[in-house]
């Protein structure tokens, strides 16, 4: 008896280790995943070194035609995160009819911005090219991120200087909890990523909100106090000013984790995230 007390403590002390040391990661292995899509490719590079590689997620059932691409950026204040804790996000929104790519990007202090957007912009390059091999059209690529993931969804597709020619692949972007006008840097990790660049406000999404933008889907909830809602809305009021086509859409209570976690099954009740943004993926990629 004392042999069986004594291992299931041993469990649950590792499992609480695991928890603490890579809390996403844990949360990504005890998430049911969705059962109409599945991990097609796995560690594939994109460029070199060992965080430019990705994984693509798709449905099991076969399709008539390629389907629309959307490649999924992870937050961690841009200096943690692993595209490995993040199947929960990529096998939802691939059973939803996409195929999904999950790419890992450099992180702070091994770089500083634009670095890592110029890798989330090569795996764009990537995904134009070589989608077409999990059943994907390079055509039709929508980007969605969280958090940090989020800034760089927004800044590749409103930037051209990240993609070049490759923008027009890029039919709309989906922004969850993103930071996107957060000047003066007054946060470690802000201060740590932007701290360098020697003018400021090119680091922002709302300063390259102009004429010409892909459409964008901003979702916040009300009670993230981690990136403030008000990113969202000075976004959505740039790219309006603009003549953009964008839609904000705030969820009543939701924190910052929260948003996130309302892709998982378990956690869709809270806010219906994964229903809005494939909604919108789909409107922006059908032809």
């Amino acid at each position: 008896m004392k042999r069986l007390v004594w291992a299931f403590l041993a469990i649950l002390m590792v499992g609480a280790m695991a928890l603490f040391l890579d809390p996403l990661g844990s949360f990504n292995a005890l998430m049911p995943k969705d059962r109409a899509s599945k991990r097609v490719a796995e560690g594939v590079a994109f460029g070199s070194g060992e965080r430019l590689k990705l994984d693509v997620y798709a449905p099991r059932a076969p399709a008539a035609r390629p389907r629309p691409v959307i490649l999924f950026f992870y937050g961690g204040s841009w200096n943690s995160g692993r595209r490995q804790g993040y199947a929960f996000a990529g096998r939802a929104l691939a059973a939803q009819g996409f195929v999904v790519i999950v790419p890992d990007y450099r992180l702070v202090p091994e770089v500083r911005y634009p670095d890592f957007l110029s890798d989330c912009a090569a795996a764009v390059r990537w995904a134009r090219r070589h989608a077409g091999a999990w059943g994907g059209d390079g055509g039709r690529i929508v980007l969605i991120g969280h958090s940090a993931g989020a800034y760089n969804a927004a800044m590749v597709a409103l930037d051209p200087g990240l993609l070049g020619a490759d923008r027009s692949a890029i039919r709309g972007f989906a922004a969850l909890a993103g930071p996107a006008d957060f000047l003066p840097l007054d946060d470690p990790a802000s201060i740590a990523a932007f701290g360098a660049w020697p003018r400021p406000a090119e680091t922002q999404p709302v300063s390259h909100a102009g004429p010409g933008a892909p459409p964008a889907l901003l979702l916040h909830g009300t009670g993230d106090t981690r990136v403030r809602p008000r990113n969202s809305r000075r976004l959505a009021a740039r790219l309006n000013a603009a003549g953009g086509d964008v839609r904000l859409k705030l969820y009543p209570g939701l924190g910052h984790v929260g948003i996130l976690a309302a892709l998982a099954i378990p956690f869709r009740r809270q806010a219906p995230v994964l229903a809005d943004v494939t909604a919108f993926a789909h409107e922006v990629t059908s032809e």
